[in-house]
């Protein structure tokens, strides 16, 4: 790795030195109920014959329950269709042995401790166990993540497969309410008529040949006979959340967007998928970049066939401007790329072309993990103008090493010459979807020189950080401050920093660290500015937002702390009424925001 000094180094571990809705009208199945189900406990999956028993609630509770626009007609024929008993059947025997499977698919690991699934709660009282929350806090904040409807006992499993759940917490007067509730995706809505998991997974369904072949069998033989739509999306809406058009989307980069809004009392609703007026017709990142000054969002989508990667961006008030087809070097003899997030300028869009790729023949031939890592392939970093209307004008540059999943930020310098971007680099990149535990990310400084080619790199802390958030307000220009979750190991964050980018290169720039305690764990925080619209106050004056487990007293609570702080002082501590399990990235929606929802 270049430009990193020694005794910096030294410092790491030693293992490392406006928008149309098109709501999919869900033709009634032609599938049998399963015979059997599962219901959850706060920490544990138990098995049961008979269907899960639902939160109790009142009369007024039940009359809040979310409503959507994918839930299909009540008139479910329970007539015996004779395809569909026989493909249920199929369903049910393909059972891929786990031992022939990667250590990252067994369900043991991808279910032990917070990261179990849970069922979904109702809007619930809150109590504040510490301090009070701040009156500037008016809103809510949620945060998305995986939670299987149903998940396997015995079958391979990703923790990247489960359905999309929504944890909000509502801030009004200094009270909170909590609710969990799935995205109602076609997916989930169709699974959930029939009782039992009826679309594979991309990750786990397909390894090996005879898996292969007979879940690809199944899964046609259900499009033909009529009981799935393949032009509803199998999306799960998992992965985080953006505002867009006065719209609040839940985002998963293998789909179209999922509409949701938030109630008065602080439930969740799913609206139905999104196309945004038909323009999008394919699948849209998880991480679009929205620049606060000009309210434009930027976007892209990457694909298992060329064009690999696909750029787009939408105007202030939503409106989806052509696409942009980048043409990578090599890219008929190639893997296709795994491109998960990238960063905006002012001037420019930046995309990181990592070693990680998706192996879908080794995968199915040779049981190998979807993704993976080449050794032998040199990362580089694509620049392009951020309004270009082709491709012509993008730019590569060699960047050995570089394998970010997330990018933190980036801005110009320099006239535009420059482009500095902050990510955090993945070391022993060969073990990302295999052995996390085993994984260092590096919080790195990237600096481009658009004339001489040259990119440099310096870390910016040796300790294990991702899940990096800035104040909202400086998305595509300089900022000085980063909060970023500590991984003791990675995907456990113990606790998070607050890094200070003026501290010089070389050198460690962590400023303010809170560690949660023994056996606490935390997740992505969220950096919500004490007024947003004040343009004179400090980058820094505001709060932190995070939910924290406690995996030994089996306990979940809200964390809100004071992000000028030295130790990142707790303002405020909620303790929740149900466990939150161990999840991707969220969004603090303001009350002047989701009032127009």
């Amino acid at each position: 790795m270049d430009a990193l000094s020694s005794s910096f180094m030294s410092t790491l571990p030693p293992q490392i030195q406006r928008l149309h809705y098109s709501p999919t009208k869900t033709k009634a199945p032609l599938l049998l109920p399963s015979s059997s189900s599962s219901s959850r406990t706060n920490n544990v999956i138990v098995s049961t014959t008979s269907p899960p028993k639902k939160p109790e609630t009142t009369e007024e509770n039940n009359k809040q329950q979310t409503k959507t626009t994918q839930k299909p007609s009540s008139s479910v024929s329970t007539t015996t269709n004779v395809s569909a008993v026989i493909l249920n059947t199929l369903n049910k025997l393909i059972k891929p042995k786990l031992q022939a499977q990667p250590l990252s698919l067994d369900p043991s690991r991808a279910f032990s401790n917070n990261l179990a699934p849970v069922d979904e709660l109702h809007p619930t009282q809150c109590q504040v166990t510490q301090g009070s929350l701040p009156s500037c806090l008016e809103g809510a904040y949620i945060r998305n993540g995986p939670n299987p409807q149903y998940p396997p006992r015995s079958e391979p499993y990703s923790p990247f497969d489960g359905d999309g759940m929504l944890h909000c917490i509502k801030i009004s007067q200094g009270q909170a309410t909590f609710c969990s509730r799935y995205v109602k995706t076609y997916k989930y809505t169709i699974e959930n008529t029939v009782g039992s998991p009826i679309v594979p997974s991309p990750f786990s369904s397909f390894s090996g040949p005879l898996a292969f072949l007979t879940r690809a069998g199944v899964l046609a033989a259900r499009v033909l006979t009529g009981q799935l739509s393949i032009n509803s999306g199998f999306g799960l809406a998992n992965t985080s959340l953006a505002f867009l058009g006065n719209r609040l989307l839940a985002l998963y980069e293998g789909d179209l967007p999922y509409a949701v809004r938030l109630t008065s009392n602080g439930d969740i609703e799913t609206l139905g998928r999104c196309d945004l007026d038909g323009k999008l017709v394919m699948n849209m990142t998880a991480h679009p970049k929205k620049d606060p000054e000009t309210g434009e969002m930027f976007a892209f989508r990457y694909s298992p066939m060329p064009p690999f990667v696909t750029y787009f961006w939408f105007d202030a008030n939503g409106e989806k401007q052509p696409d942009v087809h980048i043409k990578m070097p090599g890219q008929w003899l190639r893997h296709p790329p795994l491109m998960h997030d990238f960063a905006i300028t002012k001037r420019y869009a930046i995309f990181v072309d990592t070693q990680v790729q998706a192996y879908g023949m080794e995968m199915i031939l040779r049981r190998e993990p979807l993704l993976h890592s080449d050794p032998t392939k040199v990362s580089r970093i694509g620049v392009m103008p951020r309004y270009a209307k082709n491709s012509s004008q993008m730019r590569w540059f060699d960047a050995p090493g570089l394998n970010n999943i997330h990018a933190v930020n980036a801005w110009d310098e320099e006239d535009g010459n420059v482009i500095v971007m902050v990510a955090p680099n993945i070391l022993s990149v060969e073990q990302v979807f295999e052995r996390m535990e085993l994984i260092h990310c590096l919080m790195e400084k990237v600096r481009i020189d658009l004339r001489t080619g040259v990119v440099s790199r310096h870390p910016i802390s040796a300790r294990n950080l991702d899940m990096a958030v800035i104040n909202p307000g400086y998305v595509a220009k300089k900022n000085r401050y980063v909060y970023a979750a500590v991984g003791d190991p990675m995907p456990k964050m113990t606790g998070l920093v607050k890094l200070d980018l003026t501290k010089g290169e070389r050198q460690e720039c962590t400023v303010a660290t809170r560690i949660y305690g023994p056996d606490c764990y935390g997740g992505e925080p969220f950096f919500a500015a004490r007024d947003a619209a004040d343009k004179e106050a400090d980058e820094d004056d505001g709060y932190i937002l995070s939910y924290v487990h406690d995996e030994k007293a089996g306990e979940s609570k809200f964390l809100v702390m004071d992000a000028k702080s030295p130790h990142l002082d707790i303002v405020a501590e909620v303790k929740l009424p149900q466990r939150v399990p161990a999840g991707f990235h969220g969004l603090f929606v303001r009350e002047i925001d989701f009032c127009k929802l």
